[in-house]
């Protein structure tokens, strides 16, 4: 197989790196400004710095961009105030550098007031309406909060429970078969002059090796023991190993996540490489894995024809396992133009 592991030298993305386009964006305003001061010295300079509005013009949606990014990190009962407020703060800065640029004059103190009245009016309608029913909101959010706990806390226990069931298939029932097995292997060897019971013995012995390679499918498929002993990066590689198609594995995790967010993680590289050697065979498959303002991002992507349904059994229940984390699942299969399977899951 073309499989690779690679964990610091590639930098894998997620299926839009916001930090990039930030980074892209900065970088073509930053060669804009400068042609632009070239174009103004070139022109042989002038009397007026015009490249001035240029530069306005290119930091207004980066400021915009900051303003909303900053703001979505508040407490959720304040968020639309602060929303408000920076975007009432950022306006008045453009109103201000404008008015500045143009001469100065009385006219920026309406805008700045009305502004100002307006944010005032929101605060204050805010706070009397979480004066008038904080009881009702404080009993809601502690409501989430239990339910948001016991959640976690059952599948938690459900993790820990499929792995125990994982550790005593393992130790139990497969140690057993292996030990009847080999039993079955001693005695046929003495029944060399009895051929009909050797046969008979023989058959039993092929048939405990069979139970015993199902009950290791199955034990992996409770809970991979490469998962619980090495971590998803080497679970995923183990996947990759054993895929039919060539598969790149690139992730950049730097701890350990809790056991029931990388088993949902490992479900769904297992099923999206599955269903890529059902239906795309000969393509090549690429499996990212990294974490991203306190998410896990999982994303799989093959050369494949496309067109897989999103809403098929197998990627319905791979949406139902990430949504029960409050995660989500995206699937992108255009027809000619493969698969991309995305998820993100909590991981804080």
């Amino acid at each position: 197989m073309g499989n690779s592991y690679m964990e610091e030298h590639d930098e894998p993305r997620s299926e839009i790196d916001w930090r990039l386009a930030r980074t892209m964006q900065l970088s073509f305003s930053g060669l804009i400004v400068f042609v632009m001061v070239v174009i103004w010295i070139a022109t042989g300079f002038g009397d007026y710095f015009w490249p001035i509005w240029v530069w306005f013009g290119l930091t207004v949606p980066i400021a915009l961009q900051y303003a909303i990014r900053r703001a979505s990190k508040g407490p959720r009962q304040w968020r639309a105030l602060n929303t408000h407020a920076s975007l009432a703060c950022l306006a008045g800065g453009i109103l201000t550098f404008v008015w500045a640029l143009t001469g100065f004059g009385f006219w920026l103190f309406w805008p700045l007031f009305g502004m100002a009245a307006a944010l005032g009016l929101h605060a204050l309608s805010t706070v009397w309406w979480r004066a008038l029913h904080p009881a009702r909101e404080r009993e809601l959010t502690e409501r989430v909060d239990v339910l948001t706990r016991t959640r976690r806390g059952a599948l938690d226990a459900q993790a820990a429970e499929l792995r125990r069931i994982e550790r005593d298939l393992h130790d139990g029932a497969q140690a057993r078969l292996v030990a009847l097995s080999m039993q079955l292997g001693r005695a046929e060897d003495r029944l060399d002059d009895h051929p009909e019971a050797a046969e008979l013995v023989r058959n039993a012995r092929v048939e405990a090796s069979n139970a015993i390679k199902e009950l290791r499918d199955l034990a992996r498929g409770i809970a991979p023991p490469v998962l619980a002993d090495r971590g998803l990066p080497a679970a995923v590689v183990s996947l990759g190993e054993r895929s039919a198609l060539p598969v790149t594995v690139k992730a950049k995790l730097d701890r350990r996540l809790s056991p029931v967010v990388e088993s949902a993680a490992y479900f769904v590289v297992a099923e999206s490489l599955t269903n890529a050697a059902k239906y795309a065979q000969g393509a090549e498959a690429r499996v990212s894995l990294f974490e991203e303002s306190g998410r896990l991002v999982v994303e799989i992507d093959d050369d494949g024809p496309g067109g897989a349904d999103p809403h098929g059994n197998g990627l319905s229940g791979l949406r139902s396992r990430v949504e029960a984390l409050d995660g989500i699942l995206v699937v992108r299969s255009n027809p000619g133009e493969g698969t991309t399977v995305h998820a993100e899951l909590p991981c804080e």
